[in-house]
């Protein structure tokens, strides 16, 4: 019997992602939305902490165990930014195209050489909400900012980040390529491999 476990988002591009990745763990996936359950506020200082506050809150409002996962998209060429805020860039209620308005003037003038990035994401899963060993699995995935946005698929800053091993925009590659690679994909496989040493 599956398990049923709440997954602290409200983005239906990420929850989508995250039952592809974890197909075949015996995980019955469940949006906090779909729930009646609102957003936690994100007060850490770290991907793993805003985590760990989002899988706590979820966890705490549903009795269930759950899954959060924080991520975020570091340039160089920004000191880091826009990091933890990376969804509200542009601000609070901003879209994904506000977003990458946003980045792609901030790194107007800057050559390609220059527009190294990287895409970090941190899962953490919960069994209950005072759980004191949260499962904590994480991934990276290196890149660059392109100068304008390419291709019609995924989510987010995939139009414009740039995976150089293909030459390919985030959103130009194919869904089982694209979850293969991306520092979501990784973080669930180290998160697959944590789950294949039992749980719960």
């Amino acid at each position: 019997m599956a398990t049923r476990v709440v997954v602290a988002t409200g983005n239906p591009g990420k929850l989508a992602e995250l039952e592809d990745l974890l197909d075949g763990l015996g995980l019955d996936l469940v949006a906090q939305g779909a729930l009646g359950i609102g957003d936690a506020d994100e007060t850490g200082t770290s991907y793993v902490e805003n985590a760990l506050i989002k899988a706590r809150h979820a966890a705490r409002a549903s009795g269930l165990p759950a899954l959060a996962d924080d991520s975020g998209l570091a340039v160089a060429a920004l000191g880091g930014a826009p990091g933890l805020h990376t969804a509200r860039y542009a601000g609070p209620g901003a879209s994904a195209a506000d977003n990458i308005g946003k980045l792609l003037a901030a790194l107007d003038g800057v050559p390609d050489r220059q527009r190294g990035a990287c895409f970090h994401a941190c899962l953490v899963l919960v069994r209950a909400a005072d759980d004191p060993l949260p499962i904590i699995a994480q991934g990276r995935w290196n890149g660059r900012i392109l100068q304008a946005p390419r291709g019609r698929g995924g989510f987010g800053y995939d139009p414009v980040f740039l995976d150089e091993e293909s030459g390919l925009a985030a959103a130009e590659l194919d869904e089982r390529t694209k979850n293969r690679i991306s520092h979501r994909g990784r973080a669930v496989a180290a998160l697959r491999e944590a789950l294949a040493q039992g749980w719960p």
